[in-house]
């Protein structure tokens, strides 16, 4: 599998490993069974954004997760081979002590731990994303637009913080990126979340980009807000309320509804500052991402938010006014000869009075006031709207269990490294679909080319395969069929049971049955958790087979074959 070469571009990456609210069949127990470690293809979950992080040369990746699930995380990376197999060095695992699954994102980064973790520029990543666009591209579409001098410049080296006006933060570099996908179209998932972001184009570059550059793509965020909280807000006020600032800062305007994002950003240093001074931000999709972009356009905003304080240093009342922090401000754009800029941050000088002005008895706050603040500069947030071509490359969340089933369906249908050769096989494509293939026997139908099966995987006679994924050591009966399946590893199926588009876990049984007779098992869209056993004869559709702890002592409350609709009909024991 390709993996760059090339010298560390200067950042540092975060994988955060959520709670998997919506995997509740699988991960209702963390501290053994994190979502992170949920197989998609199966591949741990984590291996994707490791693996995405290796090729575009990011070797500094600390993965971030709550203290419940840190020794099943640790014990996964020194033993799973798929992340043993991933290029040295190995990630750091962080556990921060407050953190839990229910802790927001914005909280997390004021945690001591994580504000001490980040050295420098940053990725956030989430642990459920597979992207196939290379990385390396996105790199270079920030460092063009919106890198300082030293491209991944800020942080903290050991001689010290480096100051921001090496970057050019305060005429507008140094900003963010973040990533959008599209959500409709080929393989779509029904019901997926969605993202309304408002966005406006870039200036024409002075020099057209190469024909493979993301830069067309690539435009300004100037709102962002998840569709849900649009459609609130639009109910509430019975319109689209838009800022009248909006509209005069920028003509033209383009709005998009059925995108979403991919929690993938680009952060410079000075972002964990700005998360820091704002405690009210719970959300960093949300809250960060949205208050930053309308900053860009909404004046004060960015005083409110103290990006003055963070670019400028908080007030020297020893000083007749800002104009020596200006000064001092290193303009990349006299540097470029193919970028235009400063001319904005130019205009914004602050106002000099005169020197009888400045000579009088006025009081010294009062001659401060006379003169005006200068324009604060916001560096922008841009936004990579993926764009919807037949040959656009997977990026997707898999964050329900639905799209774990259907993503992993998708990647199963990737040429393998053996069919088209390793330089031409995708970085998700497994050495071999079927990993040993005499051990299919003759009198049954396996469709590799699109099913995986895994290491030690017993396929008897008469079984039917049909896009699905097997993990290692399952065994499939005689006379099986399995239709868009998913089985995790050690999963047993036995004789004549029938499942179509279900997803099985670990160490869990379907009991089987003979071919003739009333009795059959026949399960349609269902989920079974780790270790429950499905009796012979249950016809069951769009169901949970879940085991529940009730009562104070924790004692196992059901036989495994109940699915959640009887549960909370016969116990009312609320689920999420």
């Amino acid at each position: 599998m390709p993996h760059a070469t090339l010298p560390t571009p200067g950042f540092q990456a975060l994988i955060l490993c959520g709670p998997g609210a919506s995997f509740s069949t699988f991960t209702s127990a963390p501290q053994d069974t994190p979502k992170a470690l949920l197989p998609i293809a199966n591949r741990p979950m984590v291996w994707y954004p490791l693996e995405w992080c290796h090729r575009m040369g990011v070797t500094d990746i600390t993965i971030v997760t709550p203290p419940e699930s840190l020794k099943a995380i640790e014990a996964a990376m020194s033993q799973n081979p798929h992340l043993t197999s991933l290029p040295a060095p190995r990630p750091t695992v962080l556990a921060p002590k407050d953190l839990t699954h229910q802790t927001p994102t914005g909280h997390l980064f004021r945690l001591p731990e994580m504000q001490s973790a980040i050295t420098g520029d940053f990725i956030v990543l989430p642990c459920d994303i597979v992207c196939e666009l290379d990385g390396t591209a996105l790199l270079d579409a920030w460092m063009i637009e919106e890198a300082g001098l030293g491209a991944a410049s800020g942080g903290i080296t050991n001689t010290g913080k480096i100051p921001l006006g090496v970057g050019g933060e305060r005429i507008g570099r140094r900003g963010g990126l973040g990533v959008w996908y599209q959500t409709k179209g080929e393989g779509s998932v029904k019901g997926e979340e969605t993202d309304f972001i408002a966005t406006t184009p870039l200036p024409t570059p002075i020099v057209p980009p190469p024909s493979d550059s993301l830069r067309p793509n690539i435009s300004n965020l100037v709102y962002t807000v998840p569709t849900d909280t649009l459609n609130d807000i639009t109910e509430a006020k019975k319109c689209l309320p838009i800022r009248h600032s909006l509209l005069r800062k920028h003509g033209r305007i383009k709005m998009l509804t059925t995108h979403r994002d991919a929690h993938i950003y680009f952060f410079p240093y000075w972002v964990i500052e700005m998360i820091k001074k704002n405690e009210e931000f719970e959300s960093v999709s949300e809250e960060v991402l949205g208050w930053w972009a309308k900053a860009g356009w909404q004046d004060g905003l960015g005083d409110k938010l103290g990006l003055r304080e963070i670019f400028h240093g908080p007030e020297n009342s020893d000083s007749d006014s800002g104009s020596q922090v200006v000064d001092d401000e290193i303009d990349v754009s006299r540097f470029s000869t193919t970028w235009v800029g400063g001319q904005e941050h130019a205009d914004a000088a602050p106002t000099m009075l005169a020197s009888r002005v400045q000579n009088s008895n006025l009081p010294e706050q009062a001659a401060k006031s006379i003169a005006a603040k200068p324009k604060l500069t916001v560096p922008p947030i841009l936004a990579y709207v993926q764009p919807s071509t037949p040959t656009t490359p997977l990026i997707r969340r898999v964050d329900t269990a639905h799209l774990l089933l259907t993503i992993s369906l998708r990647l199963a249908k990737l040429p393998s490294v053996e069919e088209v050769g390793k330089d031409a096989a995708s970085p998700f494509a497994h050495q071999a679909k079927v990993t040993h293939k005499r051990m299919i026997p003759k009198k049954c139908r396996v469709e590799a080319e699109n099913s995986l099966l895994a290491d030690n995987v017993v396929v008897e006679e008469k079984c039917n395969i049909k896009e699905s994924v097997i993990g290692a050591n399952c065994k499939i009966s005689e006379g099986a069929r399995l239709l868009r399946c998913l089985l995790m590893d050690n999963v047993e199926v036995g004789p004549n049971a029938q499942l179509t588009d279900c997803i099985l876990g670990r160490h869990c049984k379907i009991e089987g049955g003979p071919s003739k007779g009333d009795e059959k098992t026949v399960l349609k869209d269902c989920e079974v958790q780790d270790g429950q056993v499905v009796e012979w004869g249950t016809e069951a559709k769009n169901e949970k087979f879940m085991r529940f702890a009730l009562g104070e002592d924790g004692e196992d409350g059901g036989s495994g074959e109940e699915s959640i609709a009887d549960v909370e009909a016969d116990e009312g024991i609320p689920l999420r």
